[in-house]
Order: structure tokens, then sequence, then C-alpha cells
């Protein structure tokens, strides 16, 4: 019996080996990837989907993140880029910093997700009239400039600066200030679970004093039963604004959507200020495209590019300008 099906389908592989070498051959041709990336209008997450905490209850409308659909290019989605209007074709160089690995840009953007949902929690609580607790801070090295003249490396995490136990972000740079350009100093990092020692040569632009590295503070906190569940793929600071509205609607106990779609984005600091993000005019077709009500943009150069497109398209969405957290919460507020 299986030596009938056998050569069944080996006769019929004989027979149309033509058809089949073409379909290896164009499915092989159409996955290989160029240097090229490609930028698409994304879509909407409720973020209730990405929180977990005591006291969350359902709400009569909705606290939305934004996101961007970013794909690899490859033939089959390159000739649909060049006939697509709001598809954009971008070099590896606009989504890569200098010097970069694709690698090293998904460290980077997964460790300032984490930073940018510790800042959420931080903010959240405070504006609760909560206490924050602080248990730890590590710093790890997320780029190195290309300038730079030094032997540390993506992923070390920094342990002392000159002798010196590192405890904040902001104390390193302040530390860091007080040496002349043309220093070498040094550093202890963890690096592949091992201690070791590594050197910068300090040098000067715009009046400040660098080593030439990005640092992302992770910081642990005494924050109670709050868990976020991303997926491996999703990553970025751009939610922390949004996450930051949810976690305080939660604990006030208050429904801030008013049985609205609310769309957002921006990223957010310890102090509740709202950041500018990439890739504005996506995330606002992906909210129209979605039937939100109203979206949150950060102010400034965020804002004057979704009014702009908003204008051409003749959208019916609400934009409104934030630069901080309780610009947001007071509008929300007022809605009632």
């Amino acid at each position: 019996m299986i030596s009938k099906v056998y050569d069944k389908v080996k006769q019929i592989i004989k027979e149309n080996r033509i058809f089949f070498v073409t379909l290896i051959v164009t499915s092989i041709i159409c996955l290989i990837p160029f240097p090229y990336y490609i930028n698409a209008p994304g879509g909407v997450i409720d973020v209730s989907d990405k929180i977990e905490m005591e006291g969350k209850e359902k709400t009569s409308g909705s606290l939305n993140l934004a996101y961007v659909s970013e794909y690899r290019a490859t033939i089959p989605t390159l000739l649909y880029a060049l006939i697509h209007p709001n598809w954009d074709i971008l070099k590896k160089e606009e989504v890569l910093y200098e010097n970069e690995t694709m690698e090293d840009a998904s460290f980077r953007n997964h460790m300032l997700l984490e930073e940018a949902n510790q800042n959420a929690i931080m903010v959240a609580l405070s504006r609760a009239g909560k206490s924050v607790i602080i248990e730890k801070t590590k710093l790890y090295v997320t780029y190195i400039d290309p300038n730079a003249d030094t032997t540390l490396k993506v992923r070390d995490q920094l342990l002392t600066f000159e002798g010196k136990e590192i405890c904040s972000k902001s104390e390193l740079l302040s530390d860091i200030s007080t040496y002349p350009a043309g220093s070498q100093v040094k550093f202890t990092v963890r690096r592949d679970g091992k201690e070791i020692e590594a050197t910068a040569t300090l040098y000067k632009e715009d009046d400040r004093i660098l080593v030439g590295m990005m640092v992302s503070e992770q910081k642990k906190l005494d924050q109670g039963e709050i868990e976020f569940h991303f997926r491996s793929d999703e990553s970025g600071p751009s939610g922390g604004f949004m996450m930051t509205l949810a976690l305080y609607q939660t604990l006030v106990g208050e429904d801030l959507t008013h049985g609205l779609k609310i769309v957002g984005t921006g990223t957010i600091d310890e102090n509740g200020s709202v950041g500018t993000i990439g890739g504005v005019e996506y995330k606002l077709q992906g909210a129209v495209k979605e039937k939100a009500d109203l979206f949150f943009v950060p102010a400034g150069e965020n804002y004057e590019e979704a009014k702009k497109i908003k204008q051409e398209h003749n959208y019916k969405i609400k934009l409104v300008e934030i630069s901080s957290i309780d610009q947001a919460i007071e509008y929300l507020e007022m809605l009632s």
C-alpha cells in the first residue's frame, strides 16, 4: 500500500516537475528580505487587555493604544507598498540608529517598553495619591554612538563609575559631567554573567560631557498586584501615556471614558510629561479606521502633523493636544 502511494506521488511530481520547481523558486524569491522596511497604518489595542490588576472593572467606553504596522521588505510587500498610498518604504538607516543591528534595536526597544511601564506605574500611583517605592534600580547600555571611544557594549549592566556604585541615570550623568573632555574613565559592568572592567574616553558635544551611549533605567517597584501582558514582538515607549491613564483610572475607581472609544499615543516620563513619538500619521489613520471618537496626541510637532493629516483627509475624529498626564485627566474629567 505504502509502495503504491509512493509511486503515485513520484509520478505526479515527475509529470508536474516544472510547476513544482517554479513554485519552490518563486516562494524562495518572495521570502528574500531586502534592506528596507515598510510602515503602514496600524490599529488600536484596548489597554485593559495589557493590564492585570486588582480593582479593574469594565468601563462604558475604552482606552486604547495606537500602533504602527511594520513589515520587513520582500518582493510582495515592496510591490504592494509601491501602489498603496499609505504604505511607505523606509531605508534601513531610517529605522535603525547608525552602528546598530536589528538585535540591538530590539533589545533597546524592549528596554524602553519596560521603562515606560515602570514610569506609568509611578505616575499613576502618585496622581492617585498613593506611595511609590523603588526597591532597586539597574542601568543597561542600549546604544553605543559611532563617535564613542569605549569598550562598553550594548546589553552591559552598569555597576560602578570610577569606583562609585551607580544608583540612577541622573546621578551617573551628573558624575560624568564633573570630568573634563578627554578623560579616560572606568566602569564596572556585568556582561554575560561576569563582572568586568570597561573604559571610555569622554568627549564634549553641545556643551555636554558624553560617553557616547544610551542608557535604560530599569526599576524594581513595590507596585502591588500590577502585571503587564505584552507579546514578544511588542516593544517601544510610545504606549506609556495611555498605560498611565488606564492605571490611574483603575486606581481611582473612576470611568474616564464616558462611553467613548479613546485612542492615544505618547511616551511618559517619571514626572508625568508626555513626549513625542514616531509614526503619528499611521497611528491616526489606524484610529480612524477603528472608528475612534477621540485621539490624544503629544503637543508640538506630533499634534501639528496629525492636524494637517486630519484636514487633508477630512477625518471627523477629535484631536486633543496634550503635554502631560494631568492635562489628559483634566480633559476627561471635564467631559462628564
